[in-house]
């Protein structure tokens, strides 16, 4: 049995060992072939993986007529929580078992939703900047500002989807003094009593301070922030985004922005990654970008090569688990 892992890198820079894979036993109990190669462009696909049973992908995709031409392939192990990489149903129809890696990043990416939301309010690295410019030495008063400081409490903090990291995010917020309102298909007496359930997206959108994105993205949250729901925010919100970048009108976005209808983004994802096209929101006024690391710590990648590990052997043992 072969496990072809196409782009590691990502998920293991050289921090984490890959022996546990070298040790995966197949059916028979010898040992399974594993392969990894850092990245694969789409032409390599086909070639890499045509001999394969298993393969592991992060961002590598998988559409009907990729999957078509690797007569062997029987599991895709996506190393992250969003499968939209790989087309579902066709790998459904062929016979082609799917999972991903649940709530592996939780903590890690509810911190870094509140990093950026407390870099917006607060602007540490900028003080931090000024005074080691000298700009306090020389400055008249006991203290300077060189952007406005926000104050958190009692602010409403709105969030759009409710599962493991819009709960934990939710959580922080909350302990920060903020109101909670969330958008979720959960019925108000299943969520904690310090979360409001919005009666509508366009009322949650109206009385976010700030807005956190936490939903999957699907035919149905594509660009579910756009201009007209982006026009029903207050001029001094913040929108926060660790989820997946096709879930915002990037373009729209960047009009609201550069037009001060919003007062700061704090994006970790975007619709094209890495921006090579250039996107809207590079240039955009008061748009806070980190490169899609709110996943990439330590503790998390160690934990998705752990579950990763664990789903091919209980596909392997005929008992598959986290399947999509």
């Amino acid at each position: 049995m072969k496990i072809v892992e196409l782009d590691g890198y990502a998920a293991n820079p050289g921090d984490i060992s890959w022996a546990p894979w070298r040790n995966i036993t197949a059916p028979d109990g010898s040992k399974c072939d594993f392969v990894v190669y850092d990245r694969t462009a789409p032409e390599l696909v086909i070639e890499r993986a045509i001999d394969a049973d298993i393969v592991i992908t992060n961002k590598v995709v998988f559409t009907d007529k990729v999957m078509a031409q690797l007569p062997h392939l029987r599991y895709i192990g996506v190393l992250a929580t969003g499968y939209n990489v790989v087309d579902i149903e066709a790998a459904h129809r062929r016979g082609i078992t799917v999972t991903n890696i649940p709530a592996y990043s939780t903590a890690s990416v509810a911190q870094l939703a509140i990093a950026h939301l407390l870099h917006i309010t607060n602007n540490i690295a900028a003080h931090d900047a000024a005074v080691h410019q000298g700009q306090w030495s020389s400055c008249p008063d006991f203290s300077f500002t060189v952007s406005p400081q926000i104050e958190l409490e009692s602010k409403v903090f709105a969030v759009i989807g409710l599962g493991n990291t819009g709960m934990a995010t939710a959580r922080i917020a909350s302990a920060l003094g903020m109101k909670i309102l969330a958008y979720t298909s959960k019925e108000q007496s299943a969520l904690p009593s310090f979360i409001t359930k919005a009666s509508s997206l366009e009322y949650l959108f109206s009385e976010a301070d700030v807005l956190s994105l936490h939903c999957p993205l699907t035919p149905d949250t594509h660009h579910i922030v756009n201009a007209q729901r982006l026009a029903l925010m207050k001029p001094t919100a913040i929108i926060l985004s660790t989820a997946r970048g096709p879930l915002i009108d990037e373009q729209a976005l960047a009009y609201a922005l550069n037009n001060e209808l919003l007062y700061a983004a704090g994006i970790d994802v975007l619709t094209e990654e890495p921006p090579t096209s250039g996107s809207p929101l590079l240039t955009a006024r008061n748009c806070h970008i980190t490169p899609h690391i709110a996943w990439a710590t330590l503790a998390a990648r160690q934990r998705l090569m752990y579950i990763a590990i664990e789903n091919i052997k209980a596909f392997i043992c005929g008992k598959p688990q986290n399947e999509v």
